[in-house]
């Protein structure tokens, strides 16, 4: 009889997105779900008929629960990510955490740490790189029609004012102690992953409060970040949480020495589920040609829209699924994790201190074969 692992899933938010998935997969249960607000821990409950013996309102007691959970994920507040992954590390418990890992460097490296004494997998849920472009993009860049990459930008913005500010009652949320530049993986993420590299410097500019003032950090107008990375190439990210921009959009660009491709500031929505752009590959065009991408892997199950997000949330827990039942560590185990997270830590700094440059460190310990992983494509 193939083995079913028991999943806890810690925040009824945003983690039910992988909470309808695992109960869907037939290689997975949930064995429990908690929640620190009793009505969205209900509301989850019912969805995936749970019975109220498996239904917590503290993390810990969850995670000493019987029948002992094999792996745990984590969709809770970003200031809370490192803590409860690390506590369900030392439990022997294997950790899935949405991004970003942590909101301090010091969280990040606790994870690390907590990785590498308990034996346990760790896998951040950068869900962008599992979109089905970049898998069009790994061809176009790992085979050398690109060239080498020397400059790229990733472009985020996304209006969010409502999670900073309940507009009703001024009550101030925990986003608005986020400086933008802080959400960084949705952008460096499948960036860092195509060009088999990670950030070494890093600056960045913002602090005007016009649109949203006196909120905090997080509703700064809009913050620039730019990136040096270990092979020399160049990254520029620009992040917004308040500007108006609707709908919000990715936008990606990867510019080689023999050519380029970039995705359109439209998004998927204005093309029917498929993300457009353009492509130019030197000695094969004369010039740049359009393109596009599904959203929606088409060889992924139907129930799989259920994660949201197009297929990435579904590829993006499969993976997580595949490390479990193969034992190899993830491509975005604990070092991709911190090479996604914490450049826009340093870049925050940045800011607060005016644009400076600032060295961007490596994962405690472990410069020489997490760079042979990330030349190996982090495989």
């Amino acid at each position: 009889m193939a083995r079913r692992w028991r999943f806890g899933l810690v925040g009824c938010g945003r983690g039910s997105a992988y909470g309808h998935l695992i109960y869907h997969h037939p290689a997975c249960e949930i064995a429990a779900i908690c929640d620190r607000d009793p009505e969205a821990l209900a509301r989850h409950q019912q969805e995936v008929r749970l019975p109220d013996d498996r239904c917590f309102t503290e993390y810990r007691e969850m995670l000493a629960s019987q029948p002992t959970l094999d792996a745990v994920v984590i969709g809770t507040p970003i200031p809370v990510h490192a803590e409860q992954a690390v506590a369900a590390l030392e439990a022997g418990i294997h950790v899935m955490s949405e991004v970003t890992a942590a909101h301090t460097v010091e969280g990040c490296r606790r994870i690390v740490e907590a990785v590498r004494a308990s034996g346990c997998l760790y896998m951040l849920a950068e869900n962008t790189i599992y979109r089905p472009l970049f898998r069009e993009w790994e061809k176009l860049v790992w085979e050398g029609r690109l060239g080498e990459v020397i400059y790229a930008e990733a472009d985020y913005l996304h209006p969010i004012p409502e999670l900073l500010r309940n507009s009703k009652t001024g009550e101030r949320r925990w986003r608005a102690e986020r400086p933008p530049v802080h959400y960084c993986s949705h952008s460096l993420g499948p960036l860092l992953y195509l060009m088999k590299d990670r950030v070494v410097r890093a600056m960045a500019v913002g602090q005007g409060e016009r649109i949203l003032p006196g909120v905090g950090v997080g509703a700064v107008d809009v913050q620039v970040a730019v990136f040096e990375t270990a092979r020399g190439a160049i990254i520029k990210m620009t992040r917004t949480q308040v500007a108006p921009r609707h709908p919000p959009v990715h936008y990606y660009h990867l510019q080689g020495t023999r050519g380029f491709v970039e995705t359109d500031r439209r998004g998927a929505g204005f093309t029917g589920g498929r993300q457009r752009g353009l492509l130019y590959v030197g000695g094969e065009m004369e010039q740049a040609e359009e393109v596009e991408w599904p959203e929606m892997d088409p060889c992924v199950p139907e129930w799989a829209a259920l994660g949201g997000h197009g297929s990435s949330d579904y590829s993006t827990f499969v993976a997580f699924l595949q490390a479990l039942e193969s034992g190899e560590r993830p491509v975005l185990d604990e070092i991709r994790a911190w090479d996604l997270t914490v450049p826009g830590l340093v870049a925050a700094e940045s800011a607060a201190r005016g644009g400076e440059w600032r060295g961007v460190p490596p994962p405690p310990g472990s410069e020489e074969p997490d760079q042979r992983r990330r030349d190996e494509g982090g495989k």
